[in-house]
């Protein structure tokens, strides 16, 4: 059975990838930062093995103790789902964002993001393995839209981008694919600070699709990608985001 680690998977999109793919066969390792126990049970529905492991992943021993406790646990690690990220403790003005801001959200968006991509990676290619290997990245529309009162996000969902492209192009020949989602406005616990004014937006004509995005629809894109049908793709952006992405007049 293959196994998954799925960074920040115990809220939202992350538990929304989680249980998708303990539904679909895989093992599963949630690593997050706050206990989920109570969770972790409502697993046990799906007949996988899941494991919680307490993980901050802007640090180096938390980034080791996460890979060796799934090895431990199941002997390979065969996807990668990169969820794990920080929205601003307040949004600023571009002009008045400080460097332990910038520091807060780089170091976990993407520093934690690309050294534990490293780490995996390295596994992977040790590995004997014969199922599609994976990294997926959650990004963001914030990847390329300008949000002048939280820059330091857009900035390190960007470096998310970048991400994707180097790891893609180097791993293509060690046969691991890799991927990059850009949810766009998602019901989730870290968005309902700004609800009513993405209602309004919504209802405005913000979206094509005319609704709010669902953890469900990022999910099963993720299963869907770690199917072997996709061998022959990589380094792909796929947005979720009900059209955010199209311009139009």
């Amino acid at each position: 059975m293959a196994t998954a680690i799925v960074t920040g998977g115990s809220r939202g999109i992350g538990l929304g990838i989680s249980k998708s793919l303990a539904k679909d066969g895989y093992n599963v390792v949630i690593a997050g930062v706050k206990p989920t126990m109570d969770k972790i049970e409502a697993f046990k529905e799906y007949g996988s093995k899941v494991m919680y492991v307490p993980a901050d992943i802007s640090k180096k021993a938390a980034r080791e103790n996460l890979l060796q406790s799934a090895l431990q646990a199941f002997g390979s690690v065969d996807i990668l789902v990169n969820n794990a990220g920080v929205a601003p403790k307040e949004r600023k003005d571009i002009l008045e964002i400080t460097e332990e801001n910038i520091d807060y959200l780089m170091d976990i968006n993407f520093k934690g993001n690309f050294l534990l991509s490293q780490m995996v990676a390295k596994q992977m290619i040790a590995q004997d393995s014969h199922t599609p290997q994976r990294i997926i990245n959650i990004s963001s529309i914030s990847a390329y839209t300008s949000s002048i009162n939280r820059g330091e996000y857009c900035v390190s969902k960007a470096a998310v981008s970048m991400t994707t492209k180097l790891f893609a192009d180097r791993l293509a020949s060690e046969g691991i694919r890799v991927f990059e989602l850009r949810p766009g406005i998602i019901e989730t616990d870290m968005t309902s600070g700004v609800k009513d004014k993405y209602d309004k937006l919504i209802g405005e004509g913000l979206i094509p699709i005319g609704r709010w995005g669902k953890p469900s629809d990022i999910a099963g894109i993720v299963v869907m990608l770690c199917k072997k049908e996709f061998d022959y793709c990589t380094g792909d952006i796929i947005n979720i985001d009900g059209g955010f992405h199209i311009r139009r007049l």
